[in-house]
């Protein structure tokens, strides 16, 4: 599966995106890269090989990816009044993904630093909590779990850049 835009930016490249193709963090970061931006950030996401005690040899990303594409969009088009971002991409792989590469980027540019963390944390959050992907963790014994979102913290309040 190739990359599914949603949304252009001025320069014609996607702003969320689903596939089945390995993510380019630098990519994401240029593409969110603008002239009144002194805060760019990108944050990774990568696919673990140990999550407590258990070994996790690949995940697996399934979404109901019509409503992926348009929570992610409508969460990107959030951060962007929210927090007064310059831009911002929303990258999620789908399918198998092997510990190490990336799973999830998101890059964000703002007039400045503060604004640009809190809202790819706040981006983060939302996403594991609301957006229909799910992860399955493959074991080395070959058995397999599905894992659910992580309970998100208390949520960042509006106007106010922790």
């Amino acid at each position: 599966m190739t990359a599914v835009p949603i949304s252009h930016a001025a320069s014609a490249r996607p702003t969320v995106v689903l596939t089945r193709e390995p993510l380019d963090p630098a990519a994401a970061l240029a593409a969110v890269a603008a002239v009144e931006a002194g805060a760019n950030l990108v944050f990774v996401g990568t696919a673990r090989a140990v999550t407590g005690n258990a070994v996790t040899v690949r995940l697996e990303y399934e979404a109901h990816e019509p409503l992926a594409e348009q929570t992610l969009a409508r969460l990107r088009s959030a951060a962007i009044d929210r927090f007064g971002l310059s831009a911002c991409r929303i990258a999620h792989r789908l399918g198998l993904v092997a510990p190490g590469e990336s799973s999830v980027v998101v890059a964000v540019s703002s007039p400045h630093r503060r604004e640009s963390f809190a809202a790819g944390e706040w981006l983060m959050e939302r996403i594991k909590r609301e957006v229909p992907i799910w992860k399955r963790e493959h074991r080395p014994d070959g058995t397999a779990e599905w894992e659910h979102g992580e309970a998100a913290p208390a949520p960042v309040t509006p106007g106010v850049v922790p």
